[in-house]
């Protein structure tokens, strides 16, 4: 199957889905946005990863700010750092890089073996669940795609530790991914916004205004049945 550009679903929006489904229908779904200290301290950080100064070597290719898609995923988004880093042939895990110059020789074309390391970058301290290893995830899906080479590792660079987390991109964590991407777009398909369920999550949440996690419905059922049963007692 291959998606349309009308059918396209942000990378992003699987890692917000994967936090908190009602948090990720209220932003893709409604529309809605509100930023504090954290998201605004995220933005920032983006902002200088994309924008810091290029760095490349006889070894190593870094690219920032790379376009990403997935026809077949129905995915799209922007990585912060993509290192192509380059190894013999038969040294694991470095594959073959396609090259169109004919004039290379054999010794040179031994070099043309890259591993695609994707790098997410985050401001705070690794998290208990599992949504940036899911973006993670769907970005090296997508490049693989795009570049038809197995992408196996990356890593998530947090702010707070200031240090690389790898990740290694198995077919347990590629299965949940597609589970998940596979209930989001079910979702999406049928617009409903999911209720709160309120959870220590929510306290570091940008959108706990808008989304009231405490005012869930079972409250609201009370509230109204307390004043229902008091006008009929009068």
């Amino acid at each position: 199957m291959s998606y349309r550009d009308q059918d396209l679903l942000p990378i992003a929006a699987l890692q917000h889905f994967c936090f908190c489904p009602r948090q990720w229908a209220l932003i893709h779904l409604e529309q809605q946005w509100q930023d504090n200290l954290l998201t605004s301290q995220g933005h920032i950080l983006h902002e200088r990863v994309h924008e810091a100064q290029e760095e490349s070597g006889p070894d190593l290719r870094v690219s920032r700010g790379l376009k990403l898609l997935s026809r077949r995923l129905g995915l799209y988004g922007v990585a912060d750092v993509v290192e192509f880093q380059r190894g013999f042939a038969g040294q694991s895990p470095y594959y073959p890089c396609p090259s169109n110059d004919s004039s290379r020789s054999d010794r040179e074309d031994r070099w043309q073996y890259w591993r695609i390391f994707p790098v997410e970058y985050k401001r705070g301290r690794p998290k208990v669940h599992r949504a940036d290893h899911w973006q993670l995830c769907a970005q090296g899906l997508c490049l693989e795609e795009m570049l038809n080479t197995p992408v196996l590792q990356g890593a998530i660079f947090y702010g707070q530790p200031r240090r690389r987390e790898v990740v290694c991109l198995d077919e347990r964590l590629r299965a949940e991914v597609n589970k998940g991407l596979e209930e989001m777009r079910c979702m999406w398909e049928l617009g409903q916004t999911p209720p709160a369920q309120a959870g220590s999550s929510c306290r570091a949440c940008s959108m706990s205004s808008l989304c009231l996690p405490k005012a869930s419905a079972k409250s609201a059922l009370r509230y109204l049945r307390r004043n229902l049963t008091q006008l009929a007692e009068q």
